[in-house]
């Protein structure tokens, strides 16, 4: 049975499905799904490129950034750094080959742990890690939950951990100036059970995200109601029924009604899953990169639609082609990311682009990271251009952004970090100062 097939006995058992739950299953089917498939996704040869695909400086750079945090953390002797979507582990090769050659006391204190689902891509990781994996600094974990409308009921409230009680950021602030490893262990709660952190609750965590929430299932509004996927005439149909309070509640905190003829995506999963996250980690750090907007541009009139099809590197509005053999994508609302953490006790610092996060960690040493190895005018010369492809606006620079926050940390120590400095124009407010 072809993926196409398995969605039509669906609607035909259910009737007409949220847009959310296709989404979900051109992606994230166990067999038939587009991660899920044999075929190579990433690179020229694939479908799309991530940053470590052009050049490993990205996991370099940002190697440089977590070791940073673990100083700013007091050099805790264990801190575990979670990917969540690792692809086929690039970035953590180039992270832990990188830290082990040239941050020698983080790579001792460091265990990197891989949260995928996908067999195929877990495969992969195993080739790609093998003496990591083999020698304990790294290991392959399960996502939390698969992603499912059903799973996102509610994820606008905080994730509470088990004993504690919400506390205002300015609270948090003043219990937390001076935060070390010592004091994060303090601080701990038990965390979720259906979170998957590989060492003890006490260890510090840093979250890293890069192109991972873009890819969960979205909602989809317009001014009809909620978009629902039927079939007629053995095709996928556009059917409307209406939307759910907390979808139109979701809209007037974190985005904007749609008008006529127009569509915006509701990420109700994406909310659940960061507050999963961020309610899990009791002490540490968490980087988001991805394409995004923030409420404010939302109402300016952009990011209004934003679900788009990749297929060989070529973009398509159409989602109902190829299923499974194409990606899906929705650009991510940050402004609602940070608010989901932010009422799991995250701080939240000023949004930057990926230009201004890789320059401030770069700019110190010249991006000697990317020309250590050069030894030829030529080789130094592509490195260049791969490194401008990075962090130009007509690359990727400009295009992604980053969310970075801190739980149990000192916010004044956090704005000191590299990845911060070069961007001190304040693109953006945390979203508890917006509302």
């Amino acid at each position: 049975m072809t993926l196409r097939q398995t969605i039509e006995h669906e609607i035909r058992e259910r009737g007409a499905i949220p847009f959310s739950r296709y989404m979900e299953m051109c992606l994230y089917d166990p067999e038939l799904g587009y991660y899920s498939r044999h075929a190579e996704q990433f690179g020229k040869a694939g479908d799309f490129y991530t940053s470590s695909d052009v050049h490993a400086v990205f996991g370099r750079l940002l190697a440089r950034q977590f070791d940073e945090m673990w100083r700013m953390l007091g050099s805790p002797k264990q801190i575990e750094v979670l990917e969540l979507g690792p692809g086929r582990g690039l970035f953590a090769q180039d992270v832990l080959d990188w830290s082990q050659k040239k941050f020698p006391e983080f790579f001792h204190a460091l265990h990197y742990s891989l949260e995928e689902n996908s067999p195929t891509l877990r495969h992969r990781m195993e080739a790609t890690l093998r003496k990591h994996l083999a020698a304990g600094n790294a290991s392959l974990i399960q996502r939390l939950k698969p992603p499912s409308r059903e799973a996102s009921y509610g994820t606008t409230e905080a994730v509470l951990l088990h004993g504690d009680t919400p506390t205002s950021n300015s609270n948090l602030r003043e219990k937390e100036k001076g935060a070390t490893s010592e004091a994060c262990a303090e601080r701990t709660q038990r965390v979720p059970q259906s979170v998957n952190i590989a060492l003890a609750p006490e260890v510090p965590v840093i979250v890293f995200a890069n192109e991972f929430f873009d890819a969960l299932p979205v909602e989809v509004l317009s001014s009809q109601g909620e978009l629902r996927i039927s079939l007629q005439g053995g095709r996928f149909v556009e059917t409307w029924a209406p939307a759910s309070v907390e979808e139109l509640e979701f809209l007037d905190r974190y985005g904007v009604q749609p008008e006529a003829a127009e569509r915006v995506e509701v990420p109700l999963v994406a909310q659940n899953y960061m507050s999963r996250i961020t309610a899990a980690v009791s002490c540490g750090f968490i980087v988001v990169i991805d394409y995004g907007y923030t409420r404010e541009e939302q109402l300016a009139g952009r990011h209004r639609g934003t679900v788009t099809a990749v297929r060989q590197h070529a973009v398509s509005t159409n989602p109902y082609e190829a299923a499974g053999e194409q990606d899906i994508t929705a650009h991510v609302n940050f402004t609602a990311l940070a608010a989901a953490g932010e009422h799991n006790g995250m701080q939240t610092q000023p949004l930057l682009t990926q230009s201004q996060f890789l320059m401030g960690i770069g700019e110190k040493n010249q991006f000697a990271d990317a020309f250590e190895e050069c030894r030829l005018p030529q080789e130094k010369a592509k490195v260049t251009l791969q490194l401008k492809h990075l962090v130009t606006p007509a690359g990727m620079g400009e295009n992604f952004h980053v969310l970075v926050g801190s739980k149990r940390v000192d916010p004044e120590m956090v704005a000191r970090l590299s990845g911060l400095s070069f961007g001190k124009s304040r693109l953006w407010q945390p979203a508890a100062q917006e509302r």
